[in-house]
């Protein structure tokens, strides 16, 4: 447990965190955020320390990963008062898009984002509910800054730090509510 675990509000989010072994395979521990998205308080501290943590980089948009990114992303930037663009997996969105197409352990996968998501010079924060290897965060930075965006932060309600994503990241500031 780290530092900011002593936070009370902290250790709230991590007692609502339910460990799944063995999903989606053997030999992995799944973070299930579920039981946390269903406790109205705790959900409601998660968006409220999220907001604490993006506010400081003055943010023009919101940028979310499907699908758990979205249920944080979409409420932060409504308290913030600012945009949200959602990333998506391909085919999913309906207007003309960018992609990116980056390595998994074992393969590829793809985003996509509309075209007109984020204008040349929009402040931009990455949010998802965990951070694992950094590839599909690192590609939502490189969808971002292609349509000339500026990354500022990246945030997170849970690292997994043994699998280092961070070190895939751009150099902004990433944080997370939790790290196991």
């Amino acid at each position: 447990m780290s530092n900011r675990d002593s936070d009370p509000r902290a250790m709230l989010l991590r007692a609502r965190i339910r460990d799944i072994p063995d999903f989606p395979k053997p030999g992995i521990l799944f973070r299930d955020l579920t039981p946390l998205m269903g406790d109205g308080a705790a959900m409601r501290t998660t968006i409220e320390m999220l907001v604490e943590k993006i506010a400081p980089h003055r943010a023009d948009t919101i940028v979310a990963i499907e699908s758990r990114g979205f249920i944080f992303g979409a409420p932060v930037a409504v308290e913030l008062g600012i945009g949200f663009a959602p990333v998506r997996k391909p085919g999913k969105l309906p207007w003309r898009t960018t992609k990116r197409t980056y390595d998994l352990e074992y393969g590829t996968d793809s985003l996509e984002m509309h075209a007109d998501a984020v204008v040349q010079g929009t402040r931009v924060v990455i949010v998802d509910d965990l951070l694992a290897t950094g590839g599909t965060a690192a590609a939502t930075a490189e969808l971002v800054r292609a349509q000339g965006g500026q990354v500022v932060a990246m945030a997170f309600v849970v690292e997994l730090e043994l699998l280092r994503g961070r070190d895939r990241l751009p150099s902004v500031p990433v944080d997370a509510l939790i790290r196991y």
